[in-house]
């Protein structure tokens, strides 16, 4: 187990002992009329010669002596100066404003859903059991390190000593036993997420002990999210207004229409994570163009995500970087498996052999990844299946004619999804299936209406959505999820994974039963969302991977 905590230099702390020297042993009282002194003495010496020109040359020596030590004064605080300011006199910020698409409906963590909240509070200001890294790996948190018994039944954890809240208050083991217990007893948010952990007890001050009802090789992984929180069993606050945690930040100010304002927690208790920058704002601009004009007018200095079309604006502009960072999403092109159409495995497939990812890809600014199953690149079990359906539209109208369909006689079939995606996918799509003999009628509705027919009424044919979660692989060993995909084997791989103690064997079943869920073509996985990222020049510490899940605001600094 490794413990990832960053870098922390002093960058510009030079020692004063040259400042000192220069007061115990060089008075520079006076520097200033040295050269005229000098000129005097030399005039002096030439006239007169003997035995004073050793006293002259002495006194040559201490006004070279004099001089050095004026010019290495000056020197110390020019370098001093600049150590403070950066590099080339750049000066760090105390300020750093982000711009971010989705804004959360309030803070209230333990009851809101919403990935934006997780976001920006999640590591920021409240702080988990164990953390997730930008890697997306669990990492300590709270707890510096753990055991887990061979059986996966229980989980001992040893905390960080000398911890506490941003009010003060300390944060031992108790708070983290009553906080994970009241979790699953009032059935917070994304309780269910560890369904298997019967109780969690305080050892001693230091020390907590969750035990479980059967063993589950998600449950580290679900600690570094909600059901990890630790809150104050001994404090009360506005929980939609405001948040009190133990993070390395505090809430200043909460608009959800506008921004949130964080500070950084004098009283954080660790050195690893502590803020680097005093304050971090972050502006909720939903409209693309509002995020570019507040990049260019420098309101904000990050903007996430960017679409990547667009950011040709600042990719090719000195003054800028940008990147493009992998994640988790998933656009599905998901097939609805009860569907009698959609029954005919070689109508599947060759949907599959239709789609030429590739332009999919091109046409969105060319930073999206290719995905040929089921688990993205950041994911336990990925594997690359990208070559289980290649693009070859001969072979897609081979089997579509194998089913009794051509370009003349056309199988029917519509495209249900939420018009927040747009309509060039759905566009793409139809021109992409209509040579193999599909025509493809397109529904665009409203994402509420999505939700209620295809999402919780599974009344569809084909449908298409992002899929942002990370570790979802459940969904396609759940018979009644929309997918309504059915394969015994894979339930069974996946109950194995979950029952696995070790992380290899988890992703060792998880692949397998990847694979076999890409071969049964029960949807097509459009491409791996990758997201672009825009920032000016001199910001540093900003993740380039996960930044919709994972944003630890304090690494970031910016250098005008």
């Amino acid at each position: 187990m490794s413990q990832h905590d960053g870098v922390h230099g002093e960058a510009g702390a030079t020692s004063d002992k040259a400042e000192k020297d220069v007061t115990a042993n060089g008075d520079t009282t006076g520097a200033a009329s040295t050269d005229a002194s000098l000129e005097g003495r030399a005039k002096s010496s030439k006239r007169r010669g003997g035995g004073k020109s050793k006293a002259w040359l002495w006194s040559l020596i201490a006004v070279i002596v004099v001089a050095a030590l004026v010019v290495g004064v000056n020197a110390f605080f020019t370098n001093k100066q600049d150590g403070a300011n950066g590099a080339g006199g750049a000066k760090t910020a105390d300020t750093v404003a982000i711009g971010l698409k989705l804004a959360p409906v309030n803070l209230d963590i333990r009851h809101q859903s919403g990935s934006a909240l997780e976001q920006i509070l999640i590591g920021n200001v409240y702080e988990s059991l164990v953390s997730r890294g930008s890697d997306n790996k669990v990492h300590p948190g709270l707890a510096k390190s753990w055991d887990v018994s061979k059986d996966g039944l229980t989980y001992t954890f040893h905390l960080n000593d000398h911890m506490n809240f941003s009010n003060g208050d300390t944060l031992d083991a108790e708070d983290v036993a009553w906080s994970i217990n009241e979790l699953k007893a009032r059935k917070y948010y994304n309780y269910d997420q560890v369904a298997n952990l019967d109780k969690a007890e305080a050892v001693d001050a230091r020390t907590v002990k969750l035990t479980l009802s059967a063993p589950d090789s998600n449950m580290l992984w679900y600690l570094t999210g909600r059901p990890g929180l630790v809150y104050d069993k001994d404090a009360t606050w506005d929980e939609k207004t405001g948040a009190l945690g133990s993070g390395p930040y505090t809430v200043e100010s909460f608009d959800p229409s506008d921004k949130i304002v964080f500070k950084a927690n004098p009283k954080y208790w660790g050195s690893a994570h502590k803020a680097k920058t005093e304050n971090v704002i972050i502006r909720f601009l939903p409209d693309d163009n509002a995020g570019i004009n507040a990049l260019k007018s420098g309101d904000v200095q990050v903007l996430s995500p960017i679409t990547a079309t667009l950011a040709g604006l600042f990719r090719d502009n000195p003054d800028y970087v940008v990147k493009a960072g992998d994640g988790s999403d998933k656009f599905v092109l998901a097939f609805n498996m009860t569907d009698a159409k959609l029954k005919d495995k070689r109508v599947r497939q060759a949907i599959r052999y239709a789609i030429d990812h590739k332009q999919l890809i091109a046409s969105r600014g060319g930073v999206d990844a290719k995905l040929g199953g089921p688990i993205p690149k950041v994911d336990p079990g990925y594997e690359d299946l990208t070559g289980v359906y290649p693009h070859d539209a001969a072979k897609a109208k081979r089997l579509m004619k194998e089913a009794g369909y051509s370009e003349s006689k056309p199988l029917q079939l519509t495209l249900t999804y939420a018009n927040v995606y747009g309509t060039e996918l759905g566009d793409q799509l139809k021109s992409q299936l209509k040579p193999i003999g599909i025509d493809l009628k397109i529904d665009y509705v409203e994402f509420s209406t999505w939700l209620q027919d295809v999402h919780t009424n599974g009344d569809y044919e084909l449908s298409l959505v992002d899929h942002a979660e990370s570790h979802d692989f459940y969904k396609w060993a759940t018979p009644s999820y929309y997918y309504h995909y059915d394969n015994t084997q894979v339930q069974d791989l996946y109950a194995k994974a979950l029952a696995a103690t070790t992380d290899e064997q988890a992703s060792n079943y998880l692949a397998k039963a990847a694979k076999i869920v890409s071969e049964d073509a029960p949807d097509d996985w459009l491409f791996s969302w990758r997201v672009t990222i825009a920032y000016a020049k001199g910001v540093h510490g900003f993740p380039q991977n996960l930044s919709q899940t994972v944003l630890p605001l304090w690494r970031i600094t910016y250098e005008k």
